[in-house]
């Protein structure tokens, strides 16, 4: 049996737009306490990089990483790594697989979900135009919720759905078993299941297969009046055709988290729609201290000779 290696050789490069190098620096050291880490913008010789820890790098970033070994995805999503020319041939791919940011995703989306259970975008412009105006509450039993995605995150966001009480119905390309969950799977049993849902939630990996799936006809395939809950990619969906159906009201109500442009222009209309809930990119996200142990796992792993945890099939795109 081949011993890990207590300090790999080779530096590390980090790069990301919306993480603190200095945090996930501190973090992966206190793993490995001689791990060379060093910030794109700090690259002296590229062919020192062994490792890379990125987030949407640049289009040519694993140029002339002659040495590379492992590149490792700071989330849960790998759409922006995978079909890119710029990446060394056979270089494994892993995406970090951190239960706080399974918790964190369920934790968004149940609130979401709740927030449109129980109508409080409703109660939401009442306050607002200053109005006591009386909704009674469904039941959770009466509000059936879709979950399209059952993956890591999808499957626990399914399951603690159903805990609540709701009717949840889970759909994935292919067969899943969720305790409580009726689970489809297929494309032919897609549109079935959203013209059941009052909730839709999107949980999906953004493929070449699964980009604009809810078009304007799926879309209109909603309940008049059920809401939208995308924590997925925003590519999923035909946002023109989700804006024009939001003024409509056959889609009475969304929770965005991602969309088909980020950050979301200032001029979109989305902005100025009250049944329209908007953050930026956070349902979930990688958290050093708790990450830090499984990609300094890996490094060591693949600096013994072996195959890292976690891999992503770059065909699949997940």
């Amino acid at each position: 049996m081949t011993t890990p290696a207590r300090t790999p050789s080779g530096a590390v490069a980090f790069y990301s737009d919306f993480d603190d190098f200095e945090t996930w620096k501190k973090a992966l050291q206190a793993q490995l306490p001689d791990l060379r880490i060093v910030h794109a913008s700090a690259i002296g010789d590229p062919a020192d990089i062994h490792y890379a820890l990125v987030w949407k790098p640049p289009a040519g970033f694993f140029d002339r990483m002659a040495n590379l070994r492992m590149i490792v995805n700071l989330g849960a999503g790998v759409d922006s790594l995978v079909r890119r020319d710029d990446l060394p041939r056979g270089v494994p791919i892993t995406r970090i697989s951190d239960p706080n940011m399974s918790r964190m995703m369920a934790g968004y989306v149940l609130f979401a979900a709740l927030r449109h259970a129980r109508d409080i975008p409703f109660f939401e412009q009442a306050q607002r135009a200053g109005t006591w105006s009386y909704r009674h509450p469904r039941a959770p039993e009466d509000v059936t919720i879709a979950v399209l995605g059952l993956g890591q995150l999808g499957a626990l966001a399914a399951h603690e759905l159903q805990r609540q009480g709701f009717r949840v119905i889970g759909w994935s390309r292919s067969p899943a078993r969720i305790e409580g969950v009726e689970c489809c799977a297929g494309m032919d049993a897609l549109d079935g299941v959203i013209g059941r849902a009052d909730i839709l939630v999107l949980m999906l990996p953004l493929t070449p297969q699964t980009r604009q799936l809810l078009d304007r006809e799926r879309l209109q395939r909603m309940r008049p009046g059920a809401a939208l809950i995308n924590v997925a990619r925003g590519a999923l969906v035909d946002q023109a055709a989700l804006t024009d159906l939001l003024a409509s009201g056959h889609i009475g109500a969304a929770t965005l988290d991602v969309f088909a442009r980020e950050p979301l222009p200032a001029d979109d209309p989305l902005w100025g729609m009250p049944q329209v809930l908007i953050t930026p990119h956070l349902a979930s996200v990688a958290l050093p201290a708790s990450a830090a142990p499984q990609i300094a796992a890996n490094i060591l792993r693949v600096s013994a000779g072996g195959v890292p945890d976690h891999l992503i099939d770059p065909a699949r795109g997940y």
